[in-house]
């Protein structure tokens, strides 16, 4: 599988939505080839570092095949759905989405080497974003929601680049079946244990895999899911 970069797209941190929360959610293509580096591309920046960024969320792929659903489907403030970047995404593609991409996936990016980690898990600086109260679930529920990579081999990208398929070490768990697990068929004692013990999956949604098969019951999502009263940056 091989598709073209349609953007590659980076923000500084800027008061976000009606609480002025730090975030660095709103992206702009960038003019030229970007650095790859194993926290992420050069020039990008994450209002909360604590569920943003990091190792395993370094890059953020959203495929701009979901804008067309979207556009008919959400509300769009200012024209968000107009191009690459309404999603707080680094990466902008067509031709490949959770359907057919596999946690673990192991792709060329310009010339550095990434590998997904995980799909994204929306929070509420989505709802801030389109102000919608309900956009975090939505995106959630749809499985529209873009993946994250961890960097292998640094390198640099560029609007134009190729993104190519090297090697599939976890054919079948692709992104769309996990977002199955985690959010519909949440008990699935067998798949939860699968997911446990998915070496290329990232450390924190195995264990949460982990714990929802001990506890026997699913995780509060409102906090993540729903903007507080009184977000605090």
């Amino acid at each position: 599988m091989t598709v073209a970069v349609r953007a590659v797209l980076v923000g500084s941190v800027a008061p976000l939505g009606r609480h002025r929360v730090p975030s660095g959610i709103a992206k702009r293509p960038a003019a030229g080839p970007v650095d790859v580096r194993r926290d992420g591309l050069a020039g990008d920046a994450q209002g909360d570092r604590r569920h943003h960024g990091g190792p395993e969320k370094a890059l953020h792929h959203y495929p701009f095949d979901h804008y067309a659903h979207w556009r008919r489907e959400a509300p769009d403030p200012g024209g968000l759905l107009d191009a690459a970047g309404a999603f707080g995404e680094n990466v902008s593609t067509e031709g490949a989405t959770e359907a057919e991409v596999c946690v673990g996936d192991l792709y060329r990016l310009g010339t550095a080497l990434v590998q997904v980690s995980q799909a994204r898990q929306p929070c509420w600086r989505l709802n801030e974003r389109f102000g919608d109260p309900r956009m975090a679930r939505r995106v959630q529920d749809t499985g529209r929601t873009g993946w994250y990579y961890r960097v292998v081999e640094e390198g640099r990208v560029a609007a134009g680049d190729a993104v190519r398929l090297v090697d599939r070490p976890a054919a079948g768990w692709t992104l769309a079946r996990i977002a199955r697990v985690l959010y519909r068929d949440t008990l699935d004692a067998e798949s939860l244990a699968a997911l446990a013990a998915l070496p290329e999956l990232s450390d924190s949604w195995r264990t949460l895999a982990r714990r929802r098969l001990e506890r026997g019951r699913v995780e509060d999502w409102s906090d993540r899911l729903t903007t507080p009263k009184e977000a605090s940056p």
